[in-house]
């Protein structure tokens, strides 16, 4: 034992000798370390196992300072032997620790070199290009004048209206269908004096399996005038397939009554115009005709109600309707569902850097009667519904325009304090039945006052 290490208890016992010192363990093997010392103070060691076969362990290097301490020092020779090892160990571990991060550059420069081998990478890499397309914001955008500067506060104010939009809409059905044609319906309007028939004509679309369907306020609005003889005697209904067949019975769930102030005036215009902004209507089938039972379900198109985006923007649409612009189609028996594709050629504003209104260009469904058709694009989704004839100069024959159903989803929401997606849910018929009882009459109110003006 060292000088100076009579009261301890070491982990390793050290045997020490005039240049040899022996470093051994509590149990099993130790090794001999001799250390050399040169006349100029500098020295080497060379540590050797004591069990056969007497392997050299590892040279090392004695510091100057050795020779000194050893003379002129009570320093433990267990101190510097300790310290010489654990120089040793470190050393080690560094060149070990630079060698394993130099391995693990390597393999990380050849893996991002690496193509894709599997399926599975393949399908995220595809998924993260459509994600980033779905995210960036459609471009360029042109301006249209708005008409509605100030908007009525009727429903905001209903107590009676927001407590059963808040309580009742606790559900929500999904839709059921992609099919544009098995959704599609003609809302068809007849006014019957002693010497006239007038007919109305317009699309619709289902957009919950409980029976709501979407369509312009231009087309719903005939509905208002059932229960008064201002055009005659009246009757509305809806007709769906190919020919177009009466089915059902419907009432207004909701009509803007933003629009209606606004455009009341031309219910009896021969040619009316507008831009398409809040031209919607929800209608609410409550029963069927000829004493048949309603479906369960109706078939009902999925509606992208977010803001619209380069890729729901971008490729071939659909668009669907009853056009009935033929002079000799008799509308009443020969109406006809039927489908176009086409594409956007511009997409309008309305102000706020939304995409309001979507210029499509010349198909078969470019004609009277389309108003009210969905415009679906390649994933299926509604992204708009026809509302206007378009520009056929630019944009060829059978131009239309058409509403994003995001407009749709902004501006019922500002109107109501609810969103789209809310007036299809929960206890439809019971929101229906306020709405009708409290709005369908000022709205009536107005348009008669126009038809006798």
């Amino acid at each position: 034992m060292c000088a100076g290490e009579k009261n301890r208890t070491p982990i390793y016992w050290l045997e020490a000798s005039h240049f040899t010192t022996k470093l051994r363990p509590q149990m099993g093997s130790y090794m001999e370390v001799h250390l050399h010392i040169t006349s100029s103070g500098a020295g080497v060691c060379e540590a050797y196992s004591r069990d056969p076969p007497y392997n050299l362990v590892t040279p090392c290097e004695v510091p100057r300072f050795y020779h000194l301490l050893s003379k002129n020092s009570r320093f433990s020779c267990y101190t510097i032997i300790m310290q010489m090892i654990i120089d040793i160990v470190v050393a080690g571990l560094m060149a070990y620790l630079s060698f394993t991060n130099l391995l693990a550059s390597h393999i990380e420069d050849w893996l991002g070199q690496a193509e894709p081998t599997s399926e599975e990478a393949l399908i995220e890499e595809n998924t993260d290009i459509e994600e980033a397309e779905a995210e960036q914001p459609v471009s360029a955008l042109t301006k249209l004048e708005s008409i509605f500067a100030t908007i009525p506060n009727i429903l905001l104010d209903s107590a009676e209206y927001q407590e059963a939009t808040a309580i009742k809409a606790t559900q929500m059905s999904l839709p059921t269908t992609t099919s544009p044609t098995s959704a599609l319906v003609n809302i068809y309007c007849t006014f019957t004096t002693d010497t006239t028939i007038r007919t109305t004509t317009g699309t619709g679309f289902f957009v919950s399996e409980e029976g709501v369907i979407l369509t312009n306020a231009h087309v719903a609005q005939f509905l208002l005038l059932e229960h008064t003889d201002v055009l005659g005697d009246s009757l509305c209904t809806v007709r769906s397939g190919s020919p177009a067949t009466p089915l059902y019975v419907a009432e207004l769930l909701y009509i803007s009554p933003a629009w209606m102030n606004q455009n009341a005036n031309l219910i009896d215009a021969t040619s009316p115009s507008g831009t398409g902004e809040r031209d919607y209507a929800l209608l609410y089938v409550t029963a069927s005709l000829n004493n048949t039972k309603l479906p369960e379900r109706f078939a009902a198109l999925p509606l992208f109600t977010n803001a619209l985006t380069e890729r729901a923007a971008n490729g071939t649409m659909v668009a669907a309707g009853y056009p009935a612009g033929n002079p000799d189609l008799d509308t009443a028996t020969s109406l006809l569902a039927k489908t176009a594709t086409t594409s956007i050629s511009e997409l309008f504003t309305f102000g706020d850097n939304h995409v309001d209104v979507l210029a499509l260009k010349g198909s078969s469904i470019g004609q009277q009667g389309a108003s009210g058709g969905p415009v679906i694009n390649k994933d299926g989704y509604v992204i708009g519904m026809i509302a206007t004839r378009g520009d056929d100069k630019a944009d060829g024959t059978g131009s239309l325009r058409a509403i994003s159903i995001d407009h749709i989803n902004r501006t019922i929401t500002e109107e109501t304090g609810s969103s789209l997606t809310t007036h299809l849910s929960g206890e439809i018929a019971d929101r229906a039945n306020i709405f009708n009882h409290t709005i369908t009459p000022f709205l009536t109110t107005l348009l008669t006052n126009e038809i006798n003006n």
